[in-house]
């Protein structure tokens, strides 16, 4: 029961979102085309790996490994972020992985996951980077991993367990590795997600180097970011994480920098002021467990270096199933709002979906154009149930938390085509009552309920 009710909690309380495609299983991977890859290698909690290779491809990849949050799969990281739409950019690989067990988040937790090959996700989660890089003639010495919640806690726990395989990670709203250490079987540690465990940097650096007895080669670098105001996994994990990767990395816990590069961020660097210092921190004021955001994802790149010396090849030809030009929450910043007075619209249909559990909920929500000319700037209004309250969104700027709200475009998802659309989603608190708003109003106008 105790197990059961800690995998419930991380379901419910690590969810960013819900969304699940449907995607064709045909390994090897095409380019610009999401696949699924079967039989990568050992694999000892049964993971799933889908795979992302841009149109044109650099000389000797890169690899990145993109780890989604608790109740997310790898084609919903995928889509919702900025990761796939970088690899076309600068030609490197992205591998995206889907946890299989209840609640799906990764194990971050058991004593086998926080040992260098001592088993669970960890394992497979390597068995997929090596199949890639042995598959691609990749440089294996510009392998990344990056994280959101769940995949956070992945990536610091990977770069513990196997520094030899990972050049750098990048950790969105995470917790130290070790810090959510359990020996009782369950997957939840409540002292860690409040922020109540406070070690020193060096005890902290000794979890790092204990998973690992007797490596003595280079650590990768790390960058954490968090929301201030992160009710999940609380603030004061951002700073631990720092006491554990400045010490692991030898660097002093003084900054060398501290600025300001967009509204909201604080970030701070350890060890050197470059772009691809030892160790990156950016915490984001006014901001929940609501990572990453636009901009982020751009700047996670930069601090891999992967947006240097990449030079693509010639195109591929194009996939029958193109991937969405448009993913939602990415990387650094909030999202912008959409115009202050959006133009009125034609036709328009809502789909609506919800997935929820005891007390919250994740609601999916498309907006389709069935008119016949373009929607430059869109504005939603509807009216939530009753007790339903909305605790963060993404891909969209939401007005108001409860009763009627209004959600308007973020900064890259303002046009809709006809005969096209776009997703937002949130999510919510609830009093019991989980259905959905009986009516949409779009720009004014009222929309079909699909």
């Amino acid at each position: 029961m105790k197990r059961s009710l800690a995998t419930a909690a991380a379901a419910a309380l690590l969810t960013m979102t819900a969304t699940v495609a449907a995607l064709t299983v045909a390994p090897p991977a095409r380019a610009a085309a999401l696949v699924e890859v079967t039989n990568f290698g050992t694999n000892p909690s049964n993971l799933r790996m889908h795979l992302y290779v841009p149109d044109r491809l650099a000389a000797r990849p890169a690899v990145l490994l993109a780890v989604h949050y608790c109740t997310g799969t790898g084609p919903a990281f995928y889509s919702g972020t900025r990761f796939a739409a970088l690899a076309d950019q600068y030609g490197f690989i992205v591998i995206y992985p889907s946890a299989t067990r209840s609640g799906q988040c990764f194990d971050v937790s058991s004593p086998q996951a926080l040992r260098h090959d001592g088993g669970s996700d960890p394992v497979g989660l390597v068995s997929m980077v090596r199949y890639v890089q042995q598959r691609y003639s990749t440089d294996t010495s510009r392998t990344f991993v990056t994280g959101a919640s769940s995949g956070a806690m992945m990536t610091n726990v990977l770069l513990g367990d196997y520094p030899d395989v990972f050049r750098a990670g990048a950790a969105f709203a995470g917790v130290p590795f070790g810090c959510f250490a359990t020996t009782d079987g369950s997957s939840w540690n409540s002292q860690c997600a409040q922020g109540q465990i406070d070690r020193t940097p060096q005890a902290w650096g000794d979890l790092v180097r204990g998973a690992y007895p007797g490596y003595s080669g280079s650590r990768p670098r790390m960058q954490v970011w968090h929301g201030v105001n992160d009710d999940t996994l609380r603030y004061p994990n951002f700073n631990e994480e720092i006491d554990q990767w400045t010490n692991v990395l030898g660097v002093s816990r003084t900054p060398v920098l501290t600025d300001t590069p967009r509204a909201n961020w604080t970030r701070t660097r350890y060890g050197t002021n470059t772009v691809q210092a030892p160790v990156e921190a950016i915490s984001v004021a006014n901001t929940g467990h609501n990572l990453p955001q636009d901009g982020m994802a751009e700047a996670a790149i930069a601090f891999f270096g992967l947006d240097q010396n990449a030079t693509p090849g010639p195109s591929s030809p194009a996939p029958s199933s193109p991937r969405p030009s448009s993913p939602a929450p990415s990387s650094a910043g909030p999202s912008s709002p959409g115009p202050s007075s959006p133009a009125p619209v034609g036709g328009c249909r809502i789909t609506y979906t919800v997935q929820s559990w005891n007390t919250g909920l994740t609601a999916s929500v498309t907006v389709a154009n069935t008119g016949t000319t373009p929607i430059n700037g869109w504005s939603l209004a509807f009216t939530l149930p009753a007790g339903q309250r909305i605790s963060y969104s993404w891909s969209t700027t939401i007005t108001g938390t409860s009763g009627a709200v209004t959600a308007a475009n973020a900064s890259y998802n303002g046009t809709i085509p006809p005969n096209s659309s776009t997703s937002f989603g949130f999510q919510a608190t609830h009093t019991g009552d989980t259905g959905r708003p009986t009516a949409f109003t779009l720009n004014g106008n009222a929309c079909a309920v699909a």
